[in-house]
C-alpha cells in the first residue's frame, strides 16, 4: 500500500527536445501550426527511452526503478537457461547502486561488423541489439525485445561493464547511456562472466529506493523456474551485510510446496510432468488443497504471463478432458450427467505451467500473455498424457479431486440459482440502487467517488459534509461477511454486501463488466481502532476475491482521518500520528494546550469530517495496489481462512510491529 496525496500529478518528463526556430509567416486569417519535415523529429540512439521511459520499463515510480533490475537480472537468467550460468549474485550497494554478476560465457568484446563498434557497446548502446533475434546463441531468452540492458544503460547516470572472457577482463563505462572511452582490457581472468554495476538516474525516477523483500521474492521466484541455478542477494546499505540465496533442485516441485505451504493437501501425492514436446520444454506441477479459490501461475521463459495464454489455456482444457475422461469411465459421472465444467475442475487447484520455448509470441513489452498457438497444442498433449497415467497410479487421489469437483459442480448451480434470483430482480444492473446509499449527481464515473463508511453516525455525518455533486455515501452496518470462508450464493445473501454490489454496478463473477462501474474512487472510510481495521480488512478481502480488476486497476482507497485535534486558544490543527500530535503540542508551547482524541468518525461533525478526510484539496488517502498477487494470495489465505494454526504464527511473528491497539 502507498501513502499518497489524492491529488498528487504524475511527473513528467524534465527535458523536452531542442527545436529549431521558426520562420515568421504572414498570416492570413489565423496562424496554423508547421507541420513538414523540419517538425519531425528522429531520436537517435537511446534518446527514445530518455524521452518516453514509460514506454519501456511501465513506469518511472517505484515498478519502473526494480524493473531496471529485472532487465539485467534477465540477461543472467538467459545464460543460466542456456546452460552457461550456474550462479548469479546480486548485490545492493551503498548509494543506491545494483551490481549484477554472473558466471556465464562474458558478452562478446569483438568487432560488430554492422555497427563498426565492438559487441560490447553494441548491445549497451542500441535498441533491439542482442543475441536473441536470431542463430543459436540463446535457445530459449526472456528478453525477447533485446531493449533490456541498453534501457538500463540510457536510464542510469553511470553504469560500468565489466566481461572476463578469453582469459582477459575487458570493461567500459558509461554516462547516460553514451561511453566514457572504448572498451578496454584490465588484466586477466580465470573464469568467464558479466558484472553490470548501475546508479539509476534521479532525473528519470520519482525516487530511488530499492525494496529488499521485493527483490528477494522475484528473485526466489526465478530460481524455482531455473532448477540448478544459485541465486544470492547481498544487501550492503546497513551497517552489516545481509545476505540472502536460492538455490531449487526440485524446480516446479519445489515452488508448489511453497505455494501451499500452511495449506491442507487433499492428495498423497502432486501431479508433476517435466518433458519436452516438438521443441518446447514444458514442467508443470498440480494440486488440490481444501479451498474455493483457484491458484494458476504461468510463465514462458521464465517471465510471469499475469494474464495467461495459450499454455495456461492448453492446461486447463487437459485437465477439464482427462478429469471428465475419466469420471465417466469410473462412473463418478452417469450417463445422463452434464459433463464437469472448467470452473468446477479448477475450485481448490493450485497449478504453475512453465513452458521454454524457442520463439516466443508475447503480447506487448510488459510480456502479460503468451501468443503461440503451438504452445496450447504442445501443453495439452503432454498434460493428457501425464495426467491420465497419474490418476490411473493414484486412484485414491483421483477419488478424492472427483469428489471435490462434483462437490464444485453442485455448489455452482447453488450460486447460479442465487445470482439469477438477483438478476431476476435487475438489481446488479443498476436499476434498483439501494434505499441507504445517498448517490452524488454526476454520472462520470471518472469523477464520482463513492464512500464506503462504518456505522449510521458516521454516515450521517459524511452524507452532509460531502459534496453532493461527485461524492456518494454508502454506510455499512456492522462487520460484512468473511468472503474467504464463503461461497458466492451465502456472499450474495448478505443484505450489506449485495447493497455494496448494486451500488458498483459493474455485476459480480462471469457478468462482471468494469466498463459499468459507477465510481472510480471508492473509499473505505472506518474507524481508527481495531474494529474499523477488522471491517476493512473484510472489505479488501471482498474486492481482492470478487473484484480484482477494480483492486488491479487502482480504483481502491483507504481514508486517512486524523486521530487528534490539537488547540491552543483559538489555534487548532489536526494530527494523523502520536509524532505529530507531539509536534503540534511542542509548537503550540505546551502549556495550555487541549487535545481532543477521536475514537470513532462520528465524533466529528459534517464539517470537520469534510475538512481532515473528504476534501481533495486536503485529504490524504491510501491507494490499494496488488504489487504481487502471489503474495497477496497467500497473505490472505493466511489472514482470512479456515486454518488457524497459520494466523496464530503469522500474529506471534508480527505481535511486535502492532501500534494503537485498542485495550
Amino acid at each position: 500500500m502507498v501513502k499518497i496525496p489524492i491529488n498528487q500529478k504524475t511527473q513528467e518528463p524534465k527535458k523536452e527536445p531542442k527545436q529549431e526556430p521558426k520562420k515568421e509567416v504572414k498570416s492570413q486569417a489565423k496562424s496554423e501550426p508547421s507541420y513538414g519535415a523540419k517538425d519531425i523529429y528522429v531520436l537517435e540512439g537511446l534518446e527514445p527511452v530518455r524521452k518516453r521511459p514509460g514506454m519501456y520499463i511501465g513506469s518511472t515510480g517505484v515498478d519502473g526503478l526494480h524493473h531496471l533490475v529485472w532487465e539485467v537480472v534477465d540477461n543472467s537468467i538467459d545464460e543460466a537457461m542456456g546452460g552457461y550460468a550456474k550462479n548469479i549474485t546480486i548485490e545492493l550497494l551503498k548509494d543506491n547502486r545494483i551490481a549484477v554478476t554472473d558466471d556465464g560465457r562474458g558478452i562478446p568484446v569483438d568487432i560488430h561488423q554492422q555497427t563498426k563498434k565492438s559487441a560490447l557497446e553494441t548491445v549497451l548502446t542500441t535498441l533491439h541489439a542482442g543475441g536473441k533475434f536470431g542463430g543459436e546463441s540463446y535457445k530459449v531468452s526472456g528478453g525477447l525485445h533485446g531493449v533490456g540492458v541498453s534501457v538500463v544503460n540510457a536510464l542510469s547516470t553511470w553504469l560500468r561493464v565489466e566481461v572476463s572472457r578469453d582469459n582477459t577482463v575487458y570493461f567500459q563505462e558509461y554516462k547516460r547511456g553514451k561511453p566514457e572511452f572504448a572498451v578496454r582490457k584490465n588484466g586477466k581472468s580465470t573464469h568467464t562472466g558479466t558484472k553490470v554495476i548501475f546508479d539509476a538516474d534521479p532525473e528519470i525516477f520519482q525516487k530511488i529506493e530499492y525494496d529488499r523483500k521485493r527483490i528477494i521474492d522475484h528473485l526466489r521466484q526465478q530460481a524455482y523456474l531455473t532448477k540448478g541455478v544459485r541465486i544470492m542477494i547481498v544487501d550492503e546499505r546497513g551497517d552489516e551485510p545481509y545476505r540472502y540465496g536460492f538455490y531449487f533442485d526440485g524446480g516446479l516441485k519445489s515452488f508448489l510446496s511453497y505455494l501451499i505451504d500452511g495449506e491442507t493437501s487433499i492428495q498423497d501425492e502432486s501431479f508433476y510432468v517435466h518433458k519436452t514436446y516438438q521443441d518446447i520444454e514444458i514442467e508443470t506441477a498440480i494440486t488440490y488443497i481444501n479451498d474455493q479459490e483457484a491458484k494458476e501461475l504461468s510463465f514462458a521463459n521464465n517471465i510471469y504471463t499475469s494474464d495467461g495464454g495459450m499454455h495456461l489455456t492448453g492446461l486447463r482444457s487437459a485437465m477439464t478432458r482427462t478429469l471428465n475422461d475419466y469420471a465417466r469411465k469410473e462412473e463418478y459421472l452417469k450417463e445422463a450427467d452434464e459433463n464437469l465444467t472448467g470452473d468446477d475442475i479448477r475450485e481448490g487447484v493450485v497449478s504453475i505451467i512453465s513452458i521454454k520455448i524457442h520463439e516466443p509470441q508475447f503480447e506487448g513489452q510488459t510480456k502479460a500473455r503468451l501468443g503461440n498457438p503451438e504452445a496450447r497444442t504442445a501443453v495439452e498433449y503432454v498434460v493428457n498424457e501425464a495426467l491420465k497415467e497419474f490418476l490411473e497410479k493414484h486412484p485414491q487421489d483421483a477419488k478424492k479431486i472427483i469428489e471435490k469437483n462434483l462437490i464444485a459442480a453442485k455448489a455452482r448451480k447453488a450460486a447460479k440459482a442465487a445470482k439469477d434470483t438477483v438478476l431476476r430482480k435487475g438489481a446488479l444492473e443498476g436499476l434498483t440502487l439501494p434505499g441507504k446509499l445517498a448517490d452524488c449527481s454526476s454520472r462520470k464515473a471518472e469523477e464520482s467517488e463513492l464512500f464506503i463508511v462504518e456505522g449510521d453516525s458516521a454516515g450521517g455525518s459524511a452524507k452532509q459534509g460531502r459534496d453532493r455533486r461527485f461524492q456518494a455515501i454508502l454506510p455499512l452496518r456492522g462487520k460484512i461477511l468473511n468472503v474467504e470462508k464463503s461461497r458466492i450464493d451465502k456472499m450474495l445473501a448478505n443484505k450489506e454486501i449485495r447493497s455494496l454490489v448494486i451500488a458498483l454496478g459493474t455485476a459480480i463473477s462471469e457478468n462482471f463488466d468494469i466498463t459499468k462501474l459507477r465510481y472510480h474512487k471508492i473509499v473505505i472510510m472506518t474507524d481508527a481502532d481495531v474494529d474499523g481495521a477488522h471491517i476493512r480488512t473484510l472489505l479488501l478481502t471482498l474486492f481482492y476475491r470478487y473484484f480484482p480488476k477494480i483492486m488491479e486497476d487502482g480504483y481502491i482507497y483507504i481514508a486517512q482521518p486524523p486521530l487528534f485535534r490539537v488547540q491552543k486558544g483559538k489555534e487548532f490543527q489536526y494530527a494523523y500520528s502520536d509524532d505529530e500530535r507531539d509536534k503540534l503540542i511542542k509548537k503550540m508551547g505546551g502549556d495550555g494546550v487541549n487535545i481532543q482524541r477521536y475514537k470513532g468518525l462520528g465524533e466529528m461533525n459534517p464539517s470537520q469530517l469534510w475538512e481532515t478526510t473528504m476534501d481533495p484539496a486536503t485529504r490524504l488517502m491510501k491507494k490499494i495496489t496488488v504489487d504481487d498477487a502471489i503474495e497477496a494470495n497467500r497473505m490472505f489465505d493466511v489472514l482470512m481462512g479456515e486454518l488457524v494454526e497459520p494466523r496464530k504464527n503469522f500474529i506471534q511473528a508480527n505481535a511486535v510491529y502492532a501500534k494503537n491497539i485498542d485495550i
